[in-house]
């Protein structure tokens, strides 16, 4: 299939939203060690942050989840729902709270975020596709 066949019937758009996503969310991937957290550990003082310091793992998801946050937060999002994706964010700081140092729990509070981080992401770009290819 040609290019401008491609993008007339919305594959090069969807293409392009891809490639989009996929500079927004690379870089924060690739530039950060494995063991940096998205904070400054030095600063660290609360338990759940100190425990996600002294974890490579948790210390990957961590930042995994700034990553996908800092993609989320920059895809347009439909009228009201900015106020969603901050309660969202609140919700995830709060239950990452009451993990205090367990690493298990840290794990699973993690997990549960970045997979919603990535389909919010998801729906939202298909959302958009669909606008554009009316």
């Amino acid at each position: 299939m040609g290019a401008a066949r491609m993008i007339r019937s919305g594959r090069g758009k969807r293409r392009r939203l891809a490639l989009l996503f996929a500079a927004a969310v690379l870089p924060g991937c690739l530039v950060a060690p494995a063991s940096a957290a998205s904070f400054d550990c030095a600063k660290a003082r609360l338990p759940e942050e100190i425990a996600i310091c002294r974890s490579t793992a948790l210390s990957e998801l961590d930042t995994e989840m700034g990553a996908l946050w800092f993609s989320y937060s920059r895809v347009p999002m439909a009228m009201g729902s900015n106020g969603a994706r901050r309660d969202d964010a609140e919700q995830f700081l709060r239950d990452r709270a009451s993990c205090n140092a367990d690493v298990s729990c840290l794990v699973f509070v993690y997990r549960r975020r970045n997979a919603a981080l990535r389909q919010a992401i998801v729906e939202t770009m298909d959302r958009i596709f669909r606008e554009e290819n009316r």
